[in-house]
């Protein structure tokens, strides 16, 4: 009888967690995307997203954008783009992001470029080991909303202070993402700090962002 119960008690936790772990993961992910705080900071990050011959996508346009707007309001003075770049592609991520912000008003000698990185724990570890070399600490980045708690997490893993400002216009903005993202991400999120943590790579680039990062014709 004893074992009995004991046995219920055991399944009736784990069927707790669950429902539990994943609402946690859920809801923490949706606040981060709701309730961003940004404050000064020495650089801004600007993750990468795909781009097209030189040409930033609609996602990663929509970050240069956001990026441009907290740097003239005089958040940071420096920007720094990160990304690769897929195989045949020309250029990268980062070097497309960086020739963006030269174009719109960003001088050269506040801009840098790192072109590493085809996922967020890449790319994170990439600028974070450049920014360490600078005794650099803090740090906005800028994504997708529902991207900023796995982003920021990663980044204050790696020993930065991250703050998180998200795109307010594209594909991934707030008000189109969709429930679909919110699973995605928060998904994400749990995969990184039960796996990524320990070492276990996990790829988030998925087919179907190459859609949502088409160029406009």
């Amino acid at each position: 009888m004893f074992l009995f119960k004991l046995f219920r008690r055991v399944i009736a936790f784990l069927l707790l967690l669950v429902i539990v772990v994943p609402v946690f993961a859920l809801g923490k992910t949706w606040y981060a995307a709701n309730n961003p705080t940004i404050r000064n900071a020495d650089v801004i990050v600007v993750l990468g997203a795909a781009q097209l011959d030189g040409r930033p996508g609609l996602v990663l346009e929509a970050r240069l954008t956001e990026a441009k707007r907290i740097y003239d309001l005089g958040l940071a003075k420096k920007i720094i783009t990160v990304g690769g770049g897929a195989p045949g592609d020309r250029t990268t991520e980062a070097a497309t992001g960086r020739i963006w912000l030269m174009q719109n008003g960003v001088k050269y000698a506040n801009l840098k470029a790192i072109e590493v990185g085809r996922d967020t724990l890449s790319s994170t570890k990439a600028y974070a080991a450049e920014l360490r070399a600078r005794k650099i600490k803090n740090v906005i980045i800028v994504t997708d909303p529902l991207h900023c708690l796995r982003s920021m997490t990663m980044a204050n893993d790696l020993g930065l202070i991250a703050t998180c400002s998200p795109v307010q216009g594209g594909p991934n903005a707030l008000e189109k993402s969709g429930f679909k993202y919110l699973i995605r991400e928060a998904g994400a999120y749990l995969a990184y700090i039960t796996l990524g943590r320990h070492g276990v790579r996990i790829s988030d680039r998925l087919p179907s962002d190459n859609i949502l990062n088409k160029v406009t014709p």
